[in-house]
């Protein structure tokens, strides 16, 4: 390995989730505002279904792309780069649609097309490392970077004018822009721009060639086989609803923040990247914690955190810079259940099939959670809706925070770790 090969996966990184950062935070805030504001004017169901759906097919489809045809047929610094560009010409045209057929649709085919691109930039590392387990952590943290600077820098320059610090988040401050909420639509455009801008860069990656003969024709079946596992079916089983109130997080946190709690357009995506911050924090020490504790109680402390952060959601007499202070609870609530849940997997599962036990385990998480999250929020919008088109919020993260708190508390009881003695994930 070259001594410029970690700065450039570094980069990747950083460009790969910078690409999905500076429009994912802000994007219901866009869809739900309403047409005289500047937004789309889209009910809750409906941005469920555009952000539930398209994840889910992605997550579904993404082992295919990236394992069964990438991996055996393309170098796979070449196929990530076809897929940046594809995916931008996407997004830059959904920024200029207005009907919620259109936004779900190209959402589907972006998500397709991106959701691959995750697992590429993976394996793309993996394949130029020494020490993965070592070396991997200090590579990825670098995508983090890039989604906290995205969803910074993109209010900054394009929603406010004469910006200064301030000490309080999201530490500066400034006068926004007439047509602020409708800007927020420039994010999609941002996004393709920095996606062809990363697909350039790609050709300066590590050449990764394909590896015809690296899956086992029967792994992914075997891998279904951990089902006969206690302790992975309870996983799996928790791993829903979390996943479920994980994926309605995103798809209502903007609209609360503007709506509830009055903050501007551009301090939604700064104030949301508080969880970044966290997760940098918590996956940094996150195996002290499973040394210290054990696998057992560390997934429980995530699926407590979901209940504990929408508890605080839920209640709106607290100070504003108190529920924004509590998206810090998102790195507990991301490296705890779900980080930890992969490692675990990975410890369980015998060593021919790792590769394809993580990917069954990510498409229930991430392919069934998302679908399921689309038809809970659109049912829970017409429960807890208010005359003119609202939503009370309190009651909808009042649902969400029993949903963790009824996880976290089955889990405890019924998970055991299968893991060898002697593991150091002994819980």
């Amino acid at each position: 390995m070259s001594v410029a090969t970690k700065p450039r996966l570094s980069v990747m990184m950083f460009l790969q989730y910078g690409v999905w950062g500076v429009w994912l935070p802000v994007l219901a805030r866009y869809l739900q505002a309403t047409v005289a504001e500047g937004g789309l004017g889209f009910t809750p169901g409906q941005v469920g279904w555009i952000l539930g759906l398209a994840g889910s097919i992605g997550a579904v489809t993404a082992p295919f792309l990236a394992g069964q045809f990438a991996d055996r047929y393309f170098s796979t610094e070449k196929f990530l780069a076809v897929l940046l560009v594809a995916g931008a010409v996407i997004k830059i045209i959904t920024a200029y649609q207005t009907t919620f057929v259109a936004w779900l649709w190209l959402s589907v085919a972006y998500s397709v097309l991106y959701t691959p691109t995750l697992a590429l930039t993976n394996s793309l590392t993996f394949a130029h490392l020494r020490d993965p387990d070592r070396e991997f952590p200090a590579i990825r943290v670098w995508g983090t970077v890039g989604w906290i600077a995205a969803s910074w820098l993109f209010p900054l320059f394009w929603l406010l004018s004469d910006a200064r610090l301030q000490w309080l988040p999201p530490f500066y401050t400034g006068t926004e822009v007439a047509d602020v909420t409708s800007r927020l639509a420039d994010a999609l455009v941002v996004s393709g721009i920095v996606a062809i801008a990363y697909a350039a860069f790609c050709l300066f990656l590590p050449h990764t060639p394909p590896k015809r003969d690296a899956v086992e024709r029967f792994a992914f079946a075997k891998a279904f086989g951990l089902f006969r596992r206690r302790s992975f079916t309870v996983l799996v089983v928790a791993s829903l609803p979390i996943s479920v109130i994980h994926q309605i997080y995103f798809m209502q946190t903007a609209p609360f923040f503007s709506d509830v709690l009055g903050l501007r357009d551009s301090q939604i995506a700064p104030a949301m990247s508080i969880g970044q911050f966290a997760e940098i924090a918590v996956m940094a020490g996150l195996a002290l914690l499973i040394k210290k504790l054990g696998t057992r109680w560390v997934i429980v402390v995530g699926a407590a955190a979901y209940f504990l952060r929408y508890l605080i959601f839920a209640s709106t007499g607290l100070p504003v810079g108190v529920i924004v202070a509590s998206q810090f609870l998102h790195g507990f609530c991301y490296a705890c259940f779900f980080a930890v849940g992969f490692i675990y997997v990975d410890r369980l599962a015998e060593e021919d099939v790792r590769h394809s036990a993580q990917t069954v385990f990510g498409i229930i998480i991430l392919g069934v959670g998302p679908v399921l999250a689309a038809p809970l929020l659109a049912y829970l919008s017409d429960i807890f809706g208010t005359p003119g088109g609202g939503l009370d919020y309190s009651a909808l993260w009042n649902t969400l925070s029993v949903i963790g708190l009824v996880t976290a508390v089955a889990f405890a009881v019924l998970f055991r770790d299968e893991t060898q003695p002697g593991a150091s994930l002994s819980g």
